[in-house]
Formats: structure tokens, sequence, C-alpha cells
């Protein structure tokens, strides 16, 4: 093994192999990427087998990984999400930063840490990570709910502020750059600053004349466009250390000279990879600098700024969205999404160190905060549901006796009266519904994404706004008239291995008395007996059902031999 991690590219070898098989344990335990990378360099480093000694060649990776993670932040930096949201995104946000930057700052002085070092470490402590909680709310078909959507508009907040922080960071060390013997500035303050302008306008220059027509010709060579996102983003960034702005600032501006073409979701998408293999180093960098002998003496500050991230900026969050008016189950899953800290958090403690504002020992505090946070609100995300239903009780507290931003978003429609209740609307759930209505059959559509519920309104069919796995909400259904329940909603676990949505939405309706029958969409057969098993009546199987009407069309047969697909008029066949 020593052989072998001798030279620069059998130690980055060595390095990769690990990362593969850590990472592979991560996602076994549900981790995110973060956590395995930061243990590869706690592993490689001096303190355990002690691989890492390509200093040079792994911090330069590192800062090319933080110049396009910065660059990606940029060009998908979209205020109109901010303006759709209105003022939940905004005071949730803009609440949290406040609430976390004071208390922060107030426990870093209770545990006997300096003025500087408490504001850094409260300011990074703001931060979450959009990479995490996106995957999480992608994976478990959230990130187009009520509350998902919200935590995106945050998000965004979040990284408006940590624009800003940075910006300020790189301004506050200016002056000690104008200082050292070798500063790129080498005038004053006011002549960075002039620089740095002159960077903004040289952006805004680029986005008027030349952002459009040059990347319009750059992307019949795909290839070519992606070489020349990364060189804009390289070339911003070492402009903006050599004028003393900091690479992650001129990264960011990078970012922003694209962030107005019509291909920036191309470049996003075919840098991120990029991005990942990049900030492996930088982890492993952050990992192996770190003295494990010496983490011990912030055993006790790393849980308690710990602790307060994963209960106080949920807390703060769910306080917020009860005010204004949501339900606590929406603001609870909302909260949950910020009850950790970015790799953003790393980046911005990591600059206060290089400019020598706070010592190393600050970034291993934060570090292990991260661990710790990323870890537990990677379970807390993922079985959120089920937390919520342990902690409901407590809650009460942040709910309104009405709550007007909901209700308004749904039609409220209680009167009952429906024939069919159809949960998910989406292309199939959307079909059945415009048919059944032309049929003259009344027909309730349910869902927690506001954009489908506006879409059934528009088409003339009723909508109620809610989750299909929330007791409370099915319980109160307007279920004792209904004959059918269609669910067409995407198959997701909820968190348990033996159970998904269609199971669960089976077993609250048939618990909240619904006497009817129930039919769930699958996309696999394999999955019918199990669905008959819960209480279905009905297995719908779009793919298959389509694929049989379409085989009768193409063979011209006639009507009275083409395959009969089931239909919800009638009593319709059991699945077997």
């Amino acid at each position: 093994m020593e052989a072998i991690v001798q030279s620069a590219f059998g130690e980055v070898a060595a390095l990769l192999v690990m990362s593969a098989v850590i990472g592979l344990l991560g996602i076994l335990l549900r981790q995110p990427l973060i956590v395995s990378f930061i243990a590869v360099g706690l592993i490689a480093g001096p303190s355990a087998l002690d691989v890492v000694h390509s200093d040079e060649q792994i911090s330069l990776l590192s800062e090319l990984g933080i110049a396009v993670l910065l660059f990606l932040v940029g060009i998908k930096l979209d205020v109109k999400l901010i303006r759709s949201l209105g003022a939940v995104a905004l005071l949730t946000g803009f609440g949290q930063v406040a609430f976390t930057s004071i208390f922060g700052y107030l426990i870093g002085l209770a545990l006997g840490l300096g003025h500087v070092t408490s504001l850094y470490v409260a300011v990074a402590l703001t931060f979450s990570s959009t990479i995490i909680i996106v995957k999480l709310l992608s994976d478990k078909r959230e990130i187009d709910s009520l509350h998902g959507q919200i935590a995106l508009g945050f998000l965004i907040v979040q990284d408006l502020v940590v624009v800003l922080a940075m910006i300020v960071l790189s301004a506050i060390g200016i002056g000690a750059a104008a200082e050292d013997a070798d500063g790129h500035g080498g005038g004053s303050v006011l002549t960075v600053l002039a620089l740095g302008l002159a960077m903004v306008a040289l952006v805004v220059l680029f986005v008027r004349y030349m952002a459009n027509p040059l990347t319009e010709r750059l992307a019949r060579a795909p290839e070519l466009l992606v070489i020349f996102a990364i060189a804009m983003a390289a070339m911003f960034a070492a402009i903006g250390d050599f004028v003393g702005l900091g690479k992650e600032v001129g990264g960011l501006l990078a970012g922003v000279a694209l962030a107005s073409t019509p291909y920036r979701e191309t470049i996003a998408a075919r840098l991120a990879p990029l991005r990942d293999f990049l900030l492996l180093f930088f982890f492993i960098a952050l990992g192996s600098a770190l003295d494990l002998s010496l983490l011990g003496a912030h055993v006790i500050g790393a849980f308690v700024f710990s602790l307060f991230v994963l209960v106080g900026n949920p807390l703060i969050v769910l306080a917020i969205m009860g005010a204004m008016g949501y339900r606590k189950r929406t603001g609870f899953l909302a909260g949950l999404t910020v009850a950790q800290i970015s790799e953003f958090s790393l980046i911005f403690v990591a600059m206060g160190v290089s400019l020598g504002h706070v010592q190393g020992d600050a970034l291993g505090l934060v570090t292990m905060v991260g661990l710790v946070t990323i870890a537990a609100s990677t379970y807390m995300i993922t079985y959120s549901h089920q937390l919520y239903a342990i902690i409901e009780p407590l809650l009460g507290i942040f709910e309104r006796k009405n709550t007007p931003r909901e209700p308004s978003e749904a039609g409220a429609h209680r009167d009952g009266g429906y024939t069919v209740i159809v949960f998910g609307l989406g292309r199939f759930g959307t079909a059945i519904g415009m048919r059944l209505k032309k049929r003259g059959i009344r027909v309730l559509g349910v869902d927690f994404n506001p954009l489908a519920l506006r879409r059934w309104r528009e088409l003339g069919i009723e909508t109620e706004f809610g989750d299909a796995t929330d007791p409370e909400f099915v319980a109160e259904l307007p279920l004792s008239r209904a004959e059918w329940i269609v669910s067409t909603v995407p198959i997701h676990p909820t968190g348990l291995s033996h159970e998904d949505t269609r199971t669960t939405l089976i077993q609250l309706t048939r618990t909240s008395g619904f006497r009817g029958r129930i039919a769930v969409a699958s996309h696999h057969s394999r999955d019918t007996e199990e669905l008959v098993a819960a209480g279905a009546d009905m297995v719908l199987e779009p793919f298959q059902d389509a694929a049989d009407r379409a085989v009768d069309l193409l063979c011209g047969a006639p009507e009275e031999e083409r395959t009969e697909i089931p239909s919800i008029e009638t009593e319709g066949k059991q699945a077997s």
C-alpha cells in the first residue's frame, strides 16, 4: 500500500477507491455522500492511515470544486420562485437566518468562544444543504408538495444570504490583503472595491450583449459548451482571487453571467457530476486536516450546537408558518428541511481560517456539527411522516384555529355528494377525472401540489388540498357517500420497508369509515397480489391497459372483440 501511494497519482487512486467503498457503506446507511467523503478524509488523514501527502494537488482540485459549486449556485439562482411564494419564503428564510444567527452567537459566547469565532459559527449554522434536501424530497416525491415548494423558497433565500455573507467576508479580508506584502490588490480597499465593481459591470455587459448568441453558437457542440462553462468558472474565480474578492465570489459571478441563457439547465446538469467529483477533494482535504486527538475538546460544543440546529431551526420555521396560517403538519415537514448545516457552512468557515479571522479548531467544531446534523436530519426527513405522528400532540400551539393559507389553495369542499374521490392529480389521475366528469359523475380531486389543484379547478373539477398519508386530513374528507376511491399517487415508501403510499391510503380510508370500493394504480403486475391483500378492490395498470387498447386498434379488432377495460361506473372486476 505504501509503495502505491508514494506518487500523487497513486495517492489519488487510493483516495478514490476509499471514497467508493465508504460511499457505498454510506448509501446502505441512507447517508448523503458529504458524510462519507468527510469520513474518507478523517480515515486517510494523519490521525488514521496517513495517506494524504499531495496537499498542493488536492488543494488545487478542492479550490476548483468550490469554484464550480459557486458557479452552479449562480447559474441556478432563481428569484422568481421567491416571488411566486411571496411572504412565506421571505419570512421563513430571513426569520430562520436571523434566529439562528442571534441565538447561535449567544450560545457561542456562553461556550467560551470569542466574539469573532462565535459570529462565524453562528452564521455558518444558518445555511442548509440545498443539494441534500432536494435529493431527499425528490426521492420521497414531495418536491412538488406545498411544504416542498416552501422549503425550496426559503432555501433560495439562504443561498442569497450565503452570497451576501461571502461578499461581506471578502470585503472584510480586503483590508488584510492590502497590508500583506504579497497582496494582489496592491492598493487600498477602495481600489479592490472598484475592481470588484468592474467585474460586476463586465458581467452585466456580457449578459446584455454576448451571453445568448455565444452560448447558442457553442451549444452546437455540447462538449465545447461544457468546457466553456468550466473555463468561465475558473477564469472568474482567478480574477476574483486576483482583485481580492476571493475565488468564491468570482465563481458565483461567472454563474450569474450565464443564468439568463436558455442553456443554463443543460450546463448545470452536465456540470453536476464534475462538481460532485471535485468537491470530493474538498471534503477529503477538510477531513484530513482535522486532528482527531484535538476534536475531543469540542465534543460538548458540537453537541450543543447540533441540538440547537436539529431542534431550534425547525421550531422557528414551524412558528413562523403557523403564525402565517399554515397547518402544523405543513410547517413541521417544511421545518425539518433546515435541521442541518451545509457544505457552504464549511466553506464559509474555511474562508475565515484562510483570512486569519478564526483558528482551525473552529473549522473542526463546525465540521463535527455538520457530520451530526446532516446524518441525523437525513433520517428525520426520510421518516418525517412517522416522526410527525409521534410529535403531533405537542404541536398544537403552532397552529391557529383556522389555517387560511391552505384552504385558500384548496377548494375546501366539505358538502359531500361525490361519487368518486381521486388521489393524485397527475396525467393519469387527470385523464380519469375528465372522463368521469364527461359521464356526469361528480368527482373530487385530492393532491398536495398547489399547481395540480389549480389545473383541475381550471378544468372545472372540485379539488381539496391535502396529503394522502395524513390521517387527520383523510378522516375529514367526505367519504360517507362516495362509491369509489381512486389512487394514482406516485409509488414511494412512506418509511417502512413493507408499506407504501397506496397501502397507507387504503388503511386510512378504511379506518375513517369508508365502505365503498378502492382502485389503485400500479406499474408492476407483481404488486397486484399485495395490493389486493391490503384491501384494494381493483388494481389499474395504465401501461398494460393502454398497450392492450393500442394492440386492439393496430390489429383492427371489431369493437365487440376489443379488450375490455374495467369501468369504474360498473362493479369492476376484482384484481387477481
